[in-house]
C-alpha cells in the first residue's frame, strides 16, 4: 500500500516538473508583452512620466524617464524571447522597486501593517514575475536554452 502510494505520489511530481518550462514560458510570454507594452506607453508618450518623475523629485527625470521605458521595452522582448532572461530581470526588478519607493511610497511603507496594499500596487506582479524569472530562468522553451544547449554541446 506505502509503495503504491509513493509511486503515484512520485508520478505526480514528474508531472508537476514537466510543467515548468511550459508555465514559465507562458509567464514569460504574458509578462514580457505587459512590460513592453507598457515601456512603448511610456516611450510613445514621455511628457506625462516625465512630469511625473519631476513631481517626485527625481534626479535627472528626462534619462531616467527614457531609462525606465527602454528597461520595460526591451526587457519585454527579452522576457518574451527568452533572450538574456536572467540579465533581464535585473533592471526589471531595480525599476519595478524604484516604481514602488517613489509613485507606489505609502504602500511600501504599509507592506507589514497592510500588505493587501501592497499587492495590489501595479508594480507588484511585474516586480514578481521577474524575481521568477531571475530565479528559476525562462525554462526550456526560451533562446537563452537553445544557447546553453550549444555551448555545453560545443565544449
Amino acid at each position: 500500500m506505502f509503495k503504491e502510494r509513493a509511486k503515484a505520489y512520485q508520478k505526480l511530481i514528474t508531472f508537476a516538473t514537466n510543467l515548468k518550462s511550459p508555465i514559465l514560458m507562458l509567464c514569460r510570454l504574458y509578462w514580457g508583452t505587459l512590460f513592453l507594452l507598457a515601456g512603448w506607453g511610456k516611450l510613445t508618450h514621455m511628457d506625462p512620466f516625465i512630469s511625473l518623475l519631476t513631481q517626485f523629485d527625481f534626479p535627472a527625470p528626462y534619462f531616467f524617464a527614457y531609462l525606465a521605458a527602454c528597461t520595460e521595452f526591451f526587457g519585454g522582448i527579452c522576457l518574451i524571447l527568452g533572450l538574456a532572461s536572467r540579465v533581464a530581470a535585473i533592471p526589471l526588478i531595480i525599476t519595478m522597486l524604484i516604481a514602488y519607493a517613489t509613485a507606489h511610497q505609502e504602500s511600501l511603507k504599509s507592506i507589514f501593517r497592510n500588505p493587501t496594499e501592497f499587492v495590489a500596487e501595479s508594480p507588484f506582479n511585474f516586480l514578481l514575475i521577474s524575481l521568477f524569472v531571475f530565479a528559476f530562468g525562462p525554462g526550456r522553451f526560451s533562446i537563452d536554452y537553445l544557447i546553453e544547449k550549444y555551448l555545453l554541446e560545443n565544449k
